[in-house]
């Protein structure tokens, strides 16, 4: 692998980052839009799965890196847990649901690929 030299060619991040544009588009629509609690969280945990990536590639160690990249990953099975609330809830379309929950399951499987990567 080459040495990769900024946060935004990783391709665990970039998939993060397409992670909360979805969040981000269907906190805009239906009964999400209105619910501002359960916006807010989902919101902020989409951005956790991406901002944990960036800050853990500022850290002086490997060792950092790897547990912010835990916690990026685990912000991104929150994110797909809250899709079960809004499902529930009715909140937003399935389609929409869907695309979101493959997206973090998606993001989560590359951020845990890098982790095993940079263990060994």
């Amino acid at each position: 692998m080459a040495k990769v030299t900024r946060f935004e060619d990783l391709k665990c991040w970039q998939l993060a980052r397409e992670l909360v544009l979805l969040v981000f588009k269907a906190s805009e629509e239906g009964k999400l839009a209105k619910d501002f609690e359960t916006r807010g969280q989902i919101k902020r945990t989409a951005l956790s799965s991406m901002n944990n990536i960036a800050e853990g590639f500022g850290r002086y160690s490997s060792k950092d890196f790897i547990r912010f990249l835990d916690f990026s990953q685990s912000s991104s099975i929150e994110v797909k847990s809250i899709t079960y609330a809004l499902e529930d809830m009715q909140y937003l379309s399935e389609i929409r649901i869907k695309l979101i929950r493959e997206k973090a399951e998606e993001t989560k499987n590359s951020t845990l690929a890098f982790i095993r990567y940079l263990r060994k």
